[in-house]
């Protein structure tokens, strides 16, 4: 057994022992390996992409969920977007067996042959006989493909009956031959159908079937779980050597303790899977595993080649959620004080927010500190006592200590960016309880400060982390006082990745010392990958290291886009160097910038603030890049130049410089030297000259 499961099973037993049953969710992301088109880089849907996921979800029914069913699914609908993006989702018994018995090879199918447009009002027949139900459906038109074949047809079941039993019905639509035609927008044809027409008695509840070049598709009306599952068992039944449908419609509501649901979504630039439930930290590392395999197979993967042969993630999310098996199981409801230890904790360590996480951090990427969004810390200090203080007095068992809607309103309006979006916050709430808005009451905390990485051992390594801090936490002793007042300090200490090291070895020393033993190893790899090494120089003992460090990028005015909306625009045209020197460097030897002396204190951590490019917009026009960036070496007592050094923008590393391309600094020995860091901080900004 590894280490890992080891650990797991430390946190389980705990978990257990108190009665908690914590449940884990993840939405990791995918790219080509040649990311080609706006799809894979800025853009949410195109071309390449709904073939790929197809592919992926099939490959994931031959090997993962045989018998399973897949459902193209409208998914979220943004501002400045036509349609809905779409989303596939693929459904499994929570008892590992189908919901559906697909005949040979499942659905979609892969023996026989598509149902033919001569064929389909004769299978239509078949099809409604065995639901007992005689269906009439209305041909359709499709501007944009005249030879797609469309029927559309009213089928609505009714309540069911005290002993589980309802009615199919099926309504005739006398609809004008003016009307029979599709709207022109792209997707399936049950989304474009002429709904307005539909008189007003009959449910808008429509089973579509069209034919096409592809094969043959079917939209499913809007049912719940029983009815639509009977209605995909009698398609099924009905297929007699026909290669099975490609399938649509919206998922039931009522699927919770009867189906597994993996999802796979548009997202901008990546593909987006959503885990299904998974009960505990074993499960959610053999999904990992089991989608970078079948990523591998399909042509898929969770980074993108970088410059330099180095490695970046896929610019989307691996955001993990945590949740209960249901709502009158969910570990946070009547443990709010618990909930609140997390938070404080995650607030107390820098590192959670920034090591995992993407190259944009701070008030203006997808996932802010709450500390970050408000001007004021006092406002969550109120908020996490106002939860501590609701556990106080009440029994677990006691129905009054539930306290969903409590946390729900309490901490969604704080856990918020600056515009007040609790989506993008860096602990996300606005699933957990919003009876307001669609799919806001799920339970559900979303860690959305983590990013999709090249080895699934580190996002597994991330998910037994965060497991193992909130089994540490269930002891009210083990949770932290107060906030810390980071101030200033936040966007310039602890952003460097020395400090970040430290704050993570201090979060595992915690965890060691309460029997959670984390091998360090995995993590300090993927630290060594977040922050390269962009210079190592030694000479006689005497060394000098410089690495990548974080520079949270300002959110600056929205910009207007085509159409009459306005996007968000970073000014990322900043970067942020940490450069550690030993003991003996000082005394030594003087570092230069770009010819300029660099004041080095004595004491670290310190860093270097430069601009690498002036795009529009931008913050501050007027000041140039500060490119080509050279550093120099020279000795303190007699001037002489002993290394020179040039950042490469290709793969942002230094490399030696040429003599006869190296500044002549032994010139200019008394060149002014660069402004050091404003009080209280450890980066010297060039911006300052």
């Amino acid at each position: 057994m590894s280490w890992m499961h080891q650990v797991a099973e430390a946190v389980e037993s705990r978990l257990r022992d108190r009665g908690i049953r914590l449940t884990l969710g993840g939405e990791p992301t995918f790219v080509p390996l040649h990311p080609d088109g706006p799809e894979w880089s800025v853009s949410a849907d195109g071309p390449t992409k709904l073939p790929l996921a197809r592919c992926l979800a099939a490959d994931l029914q031959q090997r993962i969920w045989p018998g399973s069913t897949l459902i193209y699914c409208p998914g979220k609908r943004y501002d400045g977007e036509v349609n809905p993006r779409w989303a596939l989702r693929l459904i499994h018994g929570v008892d590992g067996q189908p919901p559906v018995r697909w005949p040979r090879c499942g659905q979609p199918g892969r023996e026989g042959p598509p149902l033919a447009a001569d064929g389909a009002t004769a299978w239509l027949e078949t099809f409604s006989a065995r639901l007992g139900v005689t269906l009439r459906p209305v041909p359709l038109n499709d501007p944009l493909d005249p030879d797609r074949r469309v029927w559309a047809a009213p089928l609505t079941a009714s309540l069911p009956e005290a002993n589980g039993t309802f009615a199919w019905q099926a309504e005739p639509w006398n609809l004008a031959e003016e009307h029979r035609q599709l709207s022109g927008a792209p997707g399936p044809a049950g989304l474009r159908l002429p709904l307005e027409h539909l008189p007003d008695p009959i449910p808008r509840q429509v089973l579509t079937l069209e034919c096409d070049g592809a094969g043959w598709e079917l939209f499913l009306p809007p049912l719940t779980r029983r009815p639509l599952e009977v209605l995909l068992q009698a398609v099924a039944d009905s297929l007699e050597g026909l290669a099975a449908p490609r399938l649509s419609g919206v998922l039931p509501f009522d699927t919770d303790g009867h189906w597994q649901v993996l999802g796979l979504t548009a997202d901008p630039g990546v593909l987006e899977i959503n885990l299904p439930v998974c009960h505990g930290w074993s499960d959610y590392d053999s999904w990992l595993r089991q989608l970078e395999q079948a990523g591998e197979r399909v042509g898929l993967r969770s980074w993108k080649p970088a410059s330099g042969g180095r490695q970046e993630g896929t610019g989307g999310g691996n955001h993990l959620l945590w949740g209960g098996p249901s709502l009158d199981e969910h570990p946070f409801f009547r443990r709010p004080g618990w909930l609140a230890g997390i938070l404080r904790f995650w607030q107390h360590h820098p590192a959670l927010a920034y090591l995992f996480t993407g190259s944009c951090v701070g008030s203006a990427s997808q996932a802010p500190r709450p500390d970050e969004a408000i001007d004021d810390p006092w406002e969550l200090e109120l908020a996490y006592r106002a939860l501590e203080q609701a556990d106080e007095g009440w029994a677990n068992d006691d129905p009054r200590g539930d306290h969903r809607g409590l946390i729900g309103e309490t901490l969604r309006h704080l856990h918020a960016d600056r515009s007040g979006n609790n989506h993008r916050s860096e602990i996300s709430f606005d699933k957990f309880w919003n009876p307001g808005m669609p799919a806001g009451c799920l339970g559900l905390v979303e860690f959305r400060a983590l990013e999709s990485l090249p080895k699934v051992e580190w996002s597994s390594a991330i998910a037994l982390l965060w497991s193992t801090i909130a089994a540490h936490l269930l002891e009210e002793e083990a949770r932290p006082r107060g906030l810390v007042p980071w101030g200033q300090a936040l966007h310039d200490r602890q952003l460097l990745p020395s400090q970040l090291w430290a704050d993570l070895e201090a979060i595992l020393a915690l965890l060691a010392a309460d029997g959670f033993a984390l091998d360090p190893t995995p993590y300090r790899q993927l630290w060594d990958w977040r922050f390269p090494t962009l210079l190592q120089w030694e000479s006689e003992g005497v060394s000098l290291e410089v690495r990548q460090a974080l520079e949270p990028w300002p959110l600056i005015c929205d910009f207007p886009r085509e159409g009459g909306f306005t996007s968000r625009f970073i000014d990322a045209s900043m970067r942020r160097l940490e450069l550690t020197a030993s003991p003996e460097f000082g005394p030594t030897y003087e570092l230069l910038v770009n010819d300029k002396p660099l004041s080095m204190p004595s004491a670290g951590p310190w860093a270097l603030r430069y601009r690498h490019h002036r795009l529009y917009p931008c913050f501050h026009p007027a000041i140039a890049p500060h490119l080509p960036l050279q550093l120099t070496i020279r000795r303190q007592d007699n001037g002489d130049r002993v290394a020179d050094f040039r950042l490469q923008e290709s793969d942002l590393s230094f490399r030696p410089m040429e003599p006869e391309t190296a500044p002549n600094t032994h010139a200019n020995p008394n060149a002014p030297a660069w402004s050091g860091p404003r009080p209280g901080l450890c980066t010297v900004d060039l911006r300052q000259g």
